[in-house]
């Protein structure tokens, strides 16, 4: 995929669901991996043209993890011309060590959130954009249907009461592999997660299920997502409004 593309996608789901408002400033959470780097690449270069005028910061979230390396995203940041700061925290200790989580995912991702939109709030930021993208999507309507009996997904649009914070997810056009294409043409810097139950996670159970479907039964998955957009988003809607996790 190229910039043009990507650039294309992502303004299509900002305008649509009026993701963005002139002078805001966005936190874009960079956990290392390929999907927000990607978002990450987008906005920045976006910026400079979109309609309405916004900032953006980059912001890790260093769950403690020794053997985590960030210097390649620190020189993407300074290249991008985006400010880059990185949260210390002792989340992996405290997951993993001290409270010997059986399923860690859920504490993990509830202490990830809490410190980020802290910082973030602190640094003046009024919106946090997540890498989310289709198959997140998609997967997330799978895992709620098999595991909680029930049909929801990500909004593309969330108000968080507590915080004041909006989530926004600029990516949930693109399919991954239009990220792992633009992330392998243009050679972005991707930090491998040195979580020790990455890859073994329900979602990833969920991912493998519909692929397996989508195999089975060509373009199930594109008919999924439009299911999700007609039934569960609607552009016209107003954000969802959620409490902090």
């Amino acid at each position: 995929m190229k910039l043009q593309q990507l650039l294309s996608y992502t303004r299509k789901a900002i305008d649509e669901y009026g993701m963005i408002e002139e002078n805001d400033k966005i936190a874009v959470g960079i956990s290392g991996g390929k999907d927000s780097l990607t978002l990450l690449y987008a906005l920045a270069h976006l910026r400079y043209f979109y309609p309405k005028k916004f900032d953006i910061v980059a912001v890790t979230v260093d769950l403690g993890f020794k053997n985590l390396n960030l210097e390649k995203i620190q020189e993407l940041c300074d290249q991008l011309k985006v400010e880059y700061q990185i949260i210390k925290t002792d989340i992996a200790e405290i997951v993993f060590d001290v409270r010997e989580e059986s399923n860690p995912c859920s504490l993990c991702a509830k202490m990830r959130k809490g410190a980020l939109n802290e910082t973030v709030k602190k640094m003046g930021c009024n919106k946090v954009a997540y890498a989310h993208h289709k198959d997140d999507i998609i997967e997330t309507m799978m895992m709620s249907l098999i595991y909680e009996g029930r049909l929801h997904t990500f909004s593309p649009v969330t108000y968080l009461d507590r915080t004041g914070l909006t989530l926004i997810r600029p990516l949930m056009f693109l399919y991954e592999g239009d990220v792992k294409g633009f992330v392998e043409a243009n050679e972005l810097p991707v930090v491998k997660s040195p979580c020790p139950v990455d890859g073994i996670t329900k979602r990833e159970y969920a991912k493998n299920l519909i692929n397996q479907i989508n195999h089975e039964n060509p373009g199930a998955k594109a008919r999924m997502f439009r299911a999700i957009i007609n039934g569960l988003i609607n552009p016209k809607c107003p954000p969802v409004s959620g409490k902090d996790k």
